[in-house]
């Protein structure tokens, strides 16, 4: 089956390059003068500035000058980049959802700078600052194609202001040359801006991007040219070391947890193209939690990574496979384990340590390994994790990628398998971008190994999209050998080939209140090689999309489902009921409806709901969330999703709840509350997380945590903790 995959993907990657339009550039200057970043562009040496101009619109339409212009200088000296900003603007009635960091969305105003400092058009450092002055960093990955390869989990030092007057606001950047990656001696960096205004409903950039792609994609960039060559970066060490005080109670089992945990993260640069991140102890007590969602599948859910550690060119790591069927590394596997019972709990690290960046301007390469400590009391062993990336550039923004990953005991318990004592997996990947992302595709084969289990354990797959602003085409083939195994992986089934092909026609009228509408068909087939190939699952979808130009949005989706349950299964987790049985086939129809209001307004919201068919009954499902903002102090949301599902007797039939209010306060751009309350009923729980964030220094911070779980059928608390965690970012 592999073979038969790559013999395909010959035909399906013979694809010519595209070509681009002159690029836009402009000079950064040299100079010897400091600059202090307050927003108000007073400082003479600014007149000596080339200037980044003549913004292109993005939304509504992508086919003129921007309708408010912007204008950004940029100067550099040894040690820094110092970006001067002035954006026109309708007045002051600017839309910010809090004064916290790392803002996001489309309904707040930003401005945001994107340096491509290697200029392979794959990964780009993203720096953005709002009429507040509240900053955000975040990293761009995979050439910037789709809403997961923008990570603002990414932390960095560097300072930034904003001014705001009448009719524009003014900003001032100042960015560390350590705090990037580039090659010593570079002349040019690819370079991108792109700016937020929601007063005139108005999204522009730099460089002209067509808005079938995603605006911080990499394939539309201009040149920013240095006027002497950039020289070597003297990073320092950075030493990130940490004090946690923890009490804590489990109720179920009557224990005391109370303890006081150390630890430390040291960053390391090795020339101006490498990351050494170590560290010893970590603790994420005070990441966000996760939210919770409602499972109705058969299969697990891959959540995203929020752990500092793992952020740094993460995508070297977890960008092989396929992403939603099988990735051979999801980082998140380390550090969970299961109990004795089945329960999920967290794993402690003893310390790990992660080498990444470039070699030369095309070879990236990755090497992490994490030792995980042994829990007797729950029958977890201690576990080395090692992982080798390679990812060598071809063509203008294609790349080809290899791996190998090992998870090893280095102990014999008893309590273990032998077949557990390792699982390695080794793999090539080709990821295809063409120069203007019409072309984007994959492919790619991985093999695992286990003791006595050798043979076959393949997976593979080929995808190709074709993207222009009236067609999207997409087809994708995955095959999943029954013994294909990755323990530091996301595997979502085995014993699977999978067949999509999905077909997307876009309309843009020329006038009125739709920006634009869409048709799409979307099959999705699967069988299963290791009973004959017999068909396992379908589902043929048809969507029409509707986009307006005051941003909001609304679809209509119709489904057609088969599927075949080889197991017994009870869709609705109801403790003790009488599954579905399997070995049986399921034919069932949902109509889906959508609507999301204008986010740029201080009352939003989105809402969607299922009605059909669901297995041998009937389901019905809304599910949705809505904003309120009380700006730029507070942000109160509540996420909702109700599922009412109704099968035959003796069947179970349930309501299942799922609600999660949330409220974030920022007292100011250092000092901000949070609290987050979870009821679920299908897991029994009602979780309650609040978390005092005090930001003293830069990326230094005093953290207080409350977190209570409360069993919703039983009204009785399980698991209680306070945290009190001081963490400090030194440069040495």
């Amino acid at each position: 089956m592999p073979k038969t995959l790559f013999l395909s993907a010959v035909l399906i990657f013979a694809t010519v390059a595209f070509s681009q339009k002159e690029r836009k550039t402009f000079l950064v200057k040299k100079i010897s003068e400091s600059i202090i970043a307050d927003g108000n562009l007073d400082e003479p040496i600014w007149e000596m500035a080339d200037i980044a101009s003549e913004f292109w619109e993005y939304f509504p339409t992508d086919s003129i000058q921007a309708r408010k212009q912007s204008q950004i200088k940029i100067l550099y000296d040894d040690k820094n980049l110092y970006i001067g900003i002035k954006a026109y603007s309708s007045g002051k009635n600017y839309a910010t959802q809090s004064l916290q960091r790392d803002f996001r969305g489309s309904g707040s105003d930003s401005f945001s700078l994107v340096f491509d400092t290697f200029n392979d058009g794959t990964n780009a450092f993203l720096f953005g600052i709002n009429p507040y002055g509240v900053r955000r960093e975040a990293l761009v990955a995979n050439g910037g194609t789709g809403q997961d390869d923008f990570n603002l989990s990414w932390d960095v030092k560097w300072k930034g202001d904003a001014k705001i007057y009448d009719d524009y606001f003014t900003a001032e950047m100042i960015i560390p040359l350590t705090s990037l990656k580039f090659e010593e001696g570079a002349t040019k960096w690819r370079f991108n801006s792109y700016r937020i205004e929601t007063q005139s409903n108005e999204r522009s950039s730099w460089t002209r991007i067509p808005q079938n792609q995603q605006i911080y994609n990499l394939a539309f960039m201009g040149d920013m040219v240095f006027e002497k060559p950039l020289g070597k970066s003297r990073t320092p060490l950075a030493l990130i070391p940490y004090v946690n005080g923890i009490t804590a109670r489990d109720f179920d089992s009557g224990e005391n947890l109370d303890n006081i945990k150390v630890g430390a993260d040291a960053k390391i640069s090795i020339g101006n193209s490498l990351n050494l991140d170590l560290t010893l102890n970590p603790d994420f007590s005070t990441v966000e939690v996760d939210n919770f969602i409602t499972n109705l599948t058969r299969f697990e859910v891959a959540l995203p990574e929020r752990r500092q550690f793992f952020i740094d060119n993460n995508d070297l790591f977890a960008s092989f496979g396929d992403g939603f069927d099988v990735s051979p590394f999801f980082s998140r596997r380390i550090g969970i384990a299961q109990d004795t019972v089945g329960n999920t709990i967290e794993n402690n690290l003893i310390g790990g340590v992660r080498l990444s960046g470039k070699v030369t301007n095309d070879l990236r390469i990755g090497v992490l390994n994490i030792q995980t400590a042994e829990d007797l009391e729950n029958e977890i062993p201690s576990n080395n994790n090692t992982m080798l990336a390679f990812q060598q550039r071809v063509f203008s923004r294609s790349n080809i990628g290899a791996f190998f990953i090992n998870k090893q005991s280095f102990k014999d318990y008893n309590f273990s398998e032998p077949s557990d004592a390792y699982n390695r997996v080794l793999g090539i990947d080709y990821n295809l971008a063409s120069k203007n992302n019409t072309w984007n595709g994959k492919i790619f084969t991985h093999k695992s190994f286990q003791p006595g289990d050798n043979a076959g354990n393949f997976a593979s797959g080929v995808s190709i999209r074709y993207n222009t602003r009236k067609f999207s085409v997409f087809s994708k083939s995955i095959f999943i050998d029954e013994d294909f195994r990755s323990d530091l992986g996301f595997v979502r089934r085995t014993d699977i080939f999978k067949q999509i092909l999905s077909i997307e026609r876009v309309f843009w009228p020329r006038k009125g209140i739709v920006q634009n509408h869409s048709i799409q068909f979307f099959p999705n087939i699967r069988w299963s090689p290791s009973r004959n190939f017999q068909n396992t699952d379908y589902d043929f979808r048809g969507r029409y999309e509707i986009q307006f130009n005051n941003q909001s949005q609304a679809r209509i989706e119709f489904t057609n489902t088969y599927t075949y349950l080889f197991d017994d299964f009870d869709p609705t987790g109801t403790e003790g009921a009488i599954p579905l049985p399997g070995e049986l086939e399921y034919h069932y129809n949902n109509a889906e409806l959508g609507y999301q209001s204008d986010q740029r307004k201080l009352f939003s919201y989105n809402i969607r709901s299922t009605v059909g068919r669901f297995f041998n009954g009937n389901r019905f499902s809304l599910e949705g969330r809505m904003v309120m903002r009380f700006q730029p102090k507070a942000l109160l949301s509540m996420t909702f999703n109700y599922d009412q599902i109704d099968l035959p007797e003796p069947f179970p039939s349930a309501a299942i709840w799922l609600i999660s209010p949330k409220i974030d306060i920022t007292f100011s751009k250092s000092l901000f509350w949070s609290t987050l309350v979870q009821y679920s009923n299908q897991r029994d729980n009602l979780g309650i997380n609040s978390r005092l964030q005090w930001r003293f220094a830069p990326l230094s911070d005093l953290f207080l945590v409350y977190n209570d779980n409360y069993s919703v059928s039983i009204i009785e608390p399980k698991f209680r903790s306070i945290n009190l965690k001081l963490s400090y970012w030194l440069n040495i």
